[in-house]
């Protein structure tokens, strides 16, 4: 159901800032902590000892402490020491390739051989000073695929999202939808229309007018094995749209970042990066906010979604043209889940690069 062989969103570095944090990723059970020199380690969540869970315990001089009888873990899985006994026989528990990038710490849960950071696809704006980024976690109960057809086919703003980003001109504007190798692509854009409440507050944190019609742009990437980036913005009609002058446009990239928890929920890593007024800490504040209350919007419908999916697995669903996004996106899943079954191919793009706004 879900890729191994590839880098996930594990954890932010806050998260692991006093103490071990424990968090099933792709059915895996692991324990995530800072070990010596500061670096990042992550170990199958099992003490070799009596089977408790090591991120229930502490960490010492870089070591991982079980909180059940004191046995002393290595960042390399191995255990290093129980007071008053004579461990060095121990088998190794498992241990996880790890980046910390970005702003976030990766875990790559499959095969070690395999894991090259070059397989983290780049992301321009997470190390540039020009772009400002504010962001979330959501832990949602439903398959993270169910997430990718979301965020691939945005119509469901209009209905879903009726107080902030949604109107009625995205269902009046036709959606196109491209792949370029394991990159999928969907685009709508909308010329001379209001922008919805959202947009209209990003306008004036940029000092433009929120009274005037807009052009407005939507193009979504997704990017195996679940992550999607999604360029939004608006200018001020008639200035070139997505293409316009930085000074008469807001536009930002909203983050996406899926990571299985198992086959029915999933951890949820979003955000927004954007190149304007990027020194305004309130202001970044305020669009996680309303980002935020978008997103909680998402997860109610689909949790429900995934409730009525568990409830009738044999019912077919029918397919429409919007969603042509998310087939081709689990399409490229499925390929690459065949590929590991068959163990060979390469599992995740390495070419691919996110799209900057022009």
């Amino acid at each position: 159901m879900f890729p191994k062989n590839a880098w996930y969103v594990a954890c932010t570095p806050d998260e692991i800032d006093s103490k071990p944090l424990g968090r099933m990723i792709c059915g895996e059970p692991m324990v995530i902590y800072r070990a010596e020199g500061d670096k990042v380690a992550a170990l199958e969540d099992f003490c070799p000892h009596r089977g408790a869970q090591l991120s229930l315990g502490t960490v010492c001089e870089g070591k991982l402490v079980c909180g059940y009888h004191g046995l002393v873990m290595g960042a390399d899985g191995r255990t290093a020491a129980m007071p008053g006994q004579r461990v060095g026989g121990f088998p190794a528990i498992k241990s996880y390739p790890v980046i910390e990038r970005y702003g976030f710490i990766w875990v790559w849960p499959g095969d070690p051989a395999q894991a090259h950071p070059s397989k983290l696809h780049h992301l321009e704006w997470a190390e540039s000073p020009d772009w400002a980024y504010g962001g979330g976690l959501y832990h949602v109960k439903a398959d993270y695929r169910l997430m990718i057809d979301n965020l691939m086919d945005l119509t469901h703003e209009t209905y879903v999202h009726t107080t902030s980003i949604g109107q009625k001109e995205i269902d009046e504007t036709p959606v196109s939808t491209r792949t370029e190798g394991d990159h999928v692509i969907t685009s709508r854009y909308m010329d001379n229309v209001m922008a919805p409440p959202f947009w209209r507050s990003n306008l004036r944190g940029n000092g433009l007018p929120d009274d005037q019609p807009v052009d407005r742009w939507q193009v979504c990437h997704f990017y195996p094995p679940s992550h999607v980036l999604i360029e939004v913005g608006v200018a001020l009609a008639g200035h070139g749209g997505y293409n316009a002058d930085p000074k008469f446009k807001v536009s930002s990239i909203v983050v996406d970042f899926l990571t299985p928890e198992t086959e029915t929920s999933m951890w949820y890593f979003w955000g927004m990066a954007r190149n304007y007024n990027v020194k305004d800490k309130n202001f970044t504040a305020q669009i996680k906010q309303g980002q935020g209350a978008v997103f909680a919007e998402d997860t109610a419908v689909l949790e429900a979604q995934q409730q009525n999916l568990s409830r009738y697995p044999d019912r077919r669903l029918l397919m429409l043209n919007i969603d042509a996004g998310g087939v081709q996106s689990r399409r490229i899943i499925e390929r690459i889940l065949d590929e590991e079954r068959q163990g060979g191919g390469q599992t995740q793009a390495q070419s691919s690069r996110q799209t900057q706004p022009a």
